[in-house]
Formats: C-alpha cells, sequence, structure tokens
C-alpha cells in the first residue's frame, strides 16, 4: 500500500485531457481516463514536469502558506540558494537575508551554508574505503526516488548523508534553543524557501526513519512578492552571509560536484538527462568516476517550478554575484576529522520497483510474455489517443486489467474498416 504524500496534485476542473503532461511525465505516472488526466502516486516522483508542461494550469504543488508562521513564537527562515537568483542586479546578499527579517521571520539561517558543512562531509566520505563508486548525490530529492523506484540496483550508491537543508534546519534550532533558553521545540518554526514540489514531499515524507527537522516549506515564488515589497536597495545593508561560493553553487548544476575538488565527476540536469546517465551507469557503460551530481530541473534548482526566473538568467545572476564572495567560510576538516553520525540519515526508503509486475518472479514472467507479445499486435505509432504514453505502456494496462483493448483508436479504426469492407447493409460481400 502506497502511503508517499505528494506535493503534486491534479485540479480536474481546469483538465483537457491533451496528453501533454503524459507525454512528458519520465516514470509513465500519468493516464488519461474519461477525458481527465490521473496520477498514479506509486509512479510519482514530484519532479514537477507535468507542471512545467501542463499549459492549462491544472497541475499545482500543494506547499504551506506563509501566514502559517504566525502559529509559531519563534520563526526561522531557512532560504534555499537559488532564492537570491531571482532578483535583477542583487549585488548585496544582505537585502535579501534583511528582507527575510522585515517580512516577519525571527532569525534566517542559509542553507548554502548547510550545503558547505555537506561538500566537506562529501569529500571525507569519497576517502572512505570500501563504498561502492560511482557515488550518487541524494541532495535532489527527485533523483533519490526515481533511483528507488526505477534503477533499485543503485540503491547501495546513493551517498548516506542528509541533504543541506536537513542540516541547516538542525543547527539553526540548535542555535535558536541556545540563544533562548525559554523556547521549546515545538515553539520553533524551521520554514524552507522551496525552489521545487520534490523538497515538499521529501519534508512530509521524511527519508525512511528519518524525521525531518523542517516544519513549514513555502513556495519561493510566493516569498518573491514579499520580498520585493519590503527589499529597499537603496539604503545601505551590512548583513553578512553565511556561506560563500561553494554553498551558493549549489544552485545550479556543477555547484555540488565542483565543491569535491575532485576531476572525477559527473554532472546532469534535465530529467530526460538524469535517465540517461543513470542508464548508462547501470549498464555498466560510462567511464570510471568518483561522484555524480544529478539534478531533475533543468540548470539545477534554479530552474525549479516554484521559481520566479528563466533557469538561465538566473544562472547567470548567480555567476555574477559569486564573483566578490569567498571560496567558503566553512573551514576544512583537520587530519582525522571524521562525519558526525547525525549527519546521516541511515536506513532508504522502501518503494516498489516500476518494473515489478506481481511479487511473484513466475507470475512477473507470465505477465510480462503477454506485455510483449499484445505490444507486436499494437499499431507502435505511440499516439496517446488511448490515454497511455506509448504502445508498451498500453499493453500493460491491458494485461494488468486497467484498460480495454478497444481504446486504441488506430487498432478500433482499422477493424471498422475491415468490417466495413466485408459487410454491405448487413450482407457479406466478399466470397458471394
Amino acid at each position: 500500500m502506497n502511503t508517499y504524500i505528494h506535493s503534486v496534485s491534479l485540479d480536474p476542473t481546469k483538465c483537457t485531457g491533451c496528453t501533454t503532461c503524459m507525454k512528458h511525465c519520465p516514470t509513465e505516472a500519468i493516464r488519461v481516463r474519461n477525458g481527465c488526466a490521473v496520477i498514479d502516486a506509486e509512479r510519482c516522483i514530484d519532479c514537477g514536469e507535468c507542471i512545467r508542461n501542463c499549459t492549462n494550469n491544472a497541475k499545482k504543488s500543494i506547499c504551506n502558506s506563509f501566514d502559517e508562521i504566525k502559529n509559531y513564537k519563534h520563526k526561522i527562515a531557512l532560504p534555499a540558494p537559488s532564492l537570491l537568483a531571482q532578483f535583477d542586479n542583487l549585488d548585496n546578499i544582505g537585502y535579501v537575508l534583511q528582507g527575510l527579517l522585515d517580512i516577519g521571520f525571527d532569525e534566517v539561517f542559509e542553507v548554502a551554508k548547510g550545503a558547505e558543512i555537506v561538500s566537506e562531509h562529501t569529500r571525507l566520505y569519497l576517502r572512505t574505503e570500501g563504498i561502492r563508486k560511482p557515488v550518487i548525490s541524494t541532495a535532489c530529492p527527485v533523483i533519490t526516488r526515481l533511483i528507488l523506484i526505477r534503477f533499485p540496483f543503485l540503491k547501495d550508491n546513493l551517498i548516506p548523508l542528509l541533504p543541506p537543508v536537513e542540516v541547516a534546519a538542525h543547527m539553526a534550532v540548535e542555535e535558536a534553543m541556545k540563544k533562548n533558553p525559554e523556547l521549546k521545540r515545538e515553539d520553533i518554526c524551521t520554514c524552507f524557501i522551496s525552489p521545487c514540489p520534490a523538497k515538499v514531499s521529501y519534508v512530509r515524507n521524511g527519508f525512511g526513519s528519518y524525521k525531518s527537522e523542517v516544519d513549514l516549506v513555502v513556495s519561493m515564488s510566493e516569498i518573491y512578492f514579499q520580498l520585493l515589497n519590503v527589499m529597499k536597495r537603496e539604503n545601505a545593508c551590512d548583513m553578512p552571509s553565511q556561506a560563500g561560493r561553494i554553498g551558493l553553487s549549489w544552485a545550479i548544476c556543477g555547484g555540488e560536484g565542483s565543491a569535491l575538488l575532485n576531476d572525477k565527476i559527473i554532472a546532469a540536469d534535465g530529467i530526460n538527462n538524469v535517465i540517461s546517465v543513470l542508464d548508462q551507469i547501470e549498464d555498466g557503460n560510462i567511464p570510471p568516476v568518483d561522484f555524480v551530481e544529478l539534478n531533475a530541473c533543468p540548470s539545477g534548482c534554479v530552474g525549479g517550478v516554484l521559481t520566479i526566473e528563466n533557469p538561465y538568467v538566473a544562472k547567470n545572476r548567480l555567476h555574477t554575484l559569486r564573483r566578490y564572495m569567498p571560496v567558503s567560510l566553512v573551514p576544512p576538516s583537520e587530519e582525522g576529522a571524521y562525519i558526525p553520525e547525525n549527519s546521516f540519515f541511515g536506513e532508504l526508503p522502501e518503494y516498489r520497483p516500476l518494473n515489478r509486475l506481481s511479487d511473484s518472479i513466475g507470475e512477473s514472467m507470465r505477465l510480462m510474455s503477454k506485455i510483449q507479445a499484445l505490444r507486436k499486435e499494437l499499431p507502435g505509432i505511440d499516439c496517446g489517443s488511448c490515454g497511455a504514453p506509448n504502445c508498451r505502456a498500453f499493453a500493460e494496462d491491458i494485461v494488468m486489467g486497467n484498460a480495454d483493448r478497444n481504446e486504441c483508436v488506430i487498432a478500433y479504426k482499422d477493424f471498422i474498416k475491415k468490417y466495413i469492407e466485408t459487410y454491405d447493409g448487413g450482407e457479406k460481400v466478399d466470397g458471394e
């Protein structure tokens, strides 16, 4: 039974059944039934591609409302590095940090600082003997869930480190309770400003047995407009950033990998490119590398569907912004340093692999044989008119009892044509 709480939702009143979202879904999680899209919760990885490509705005991400921070005594903002790339001509990060305080937060703890700590821990991890390489980053929740349900043989390649937002949230709470000993944990709100729906789902579900330290996840687009109303750049601002270039660079593809000071890395962005890389790793058709950084969104987190700015414009802004920043504000590890126990997430969550048709191997083989035989009988043009993304998926739907063969428009058209050629007015013409 699927218990995963998703953040991507569908508004059936806006859906026209156009199949655009279905064609772009990387895990074939969408079908069109009775003129409306339907999302398979077990297959959905909350990548947001359906949100990105839906022309009718029928798909949306369910986030917390910014107003919910009012329910807490002490409110801590956790801005993702990609937030800084949303503002034009920003030459001082302090304006954004001060703006977050002005809209109602009591403290700001940059996720970029957590990113620099994770980078340092990753460098230590890569020097560990006996680990399985290439090591694959777990910073993007889409990639982790994608591997667990579509590439389960690669799960041991996932690095078992908590993502930067968790490191930042834990440190923020710890510091807040030291400064304010009268506060209890339930009085404190850690609010992550997210660029994508996958991070919303991650916080709601936790990670295996690990429960997230983040209390609320607010859309970056909502916070952006709140900040526009309070940011006054004509005034001097001396609020310093808590991170350097390394932390800021995590917002773009290649930023995480470049912080490892290792030439044997691969960085890929865009869900289709990611799947291609994972296919090659699984097949062993990739050169020996130590680390693989994968980002589901184009250009990295700056391309998330909850952002405002064009990802390529945002990427260029970050390059400009980090030009005068220090490399990192986290000191390098000393000789003999180790990764703290609380930086690991423990066991991976268990999901049902997409290619598992049955819990029985024998039954799975029988069903696969039926699917392959039926696939050969279908037109093979992958038109999507049946409500499935391609003929192979339609064949699987039929075998699993979720679709009827007559829903194939092309096959049904050929059937009608043969019927008309054979019969005329109810009387047989051919063969008389």
